[in-house]
């Protein structure tokens, strides 16, 4: 007897909690609420990137590019290689 009042106890917790979880999140607080902080984050976003400071690119011109050229390079064949038994 008192098992089957334990189990019942313990899906009539889950079944409230479920309950109260679903009808707070379905809500028009809810959703109002929401809607409002993601246009607050649109606001923050704007507000966070005017005052980021930009950097001068100070990099222009840095890398030289060397024509090597090897001539001593051996044109390999895929089949060749695989077919080669030494």
């Amino acid at each position: 007897m008192i098992k089957e009042l334990k189990n019942l106890f313990y899906i009539l917790f889950v079944f409230l909690i479920l309950f109260f979880t679903l009808k707070y999140y379905f809500s028009d607080n809810y959703k109002k609420k929401s809607f409002r902080a993601m246009q607050l984050i649109d606001k923050k976003i704007d507000i966070f990137s005017n005052k980021l400071i930009l950097l001068n690119n100070d990099t222009r011109d840095i890398v030289e590019y060397v024509e090597k050229k090897n001539d001593n390079k051996k044109n390999y064949n895929f089949w060749k290689l695989i077919n080669n038994n030494e």
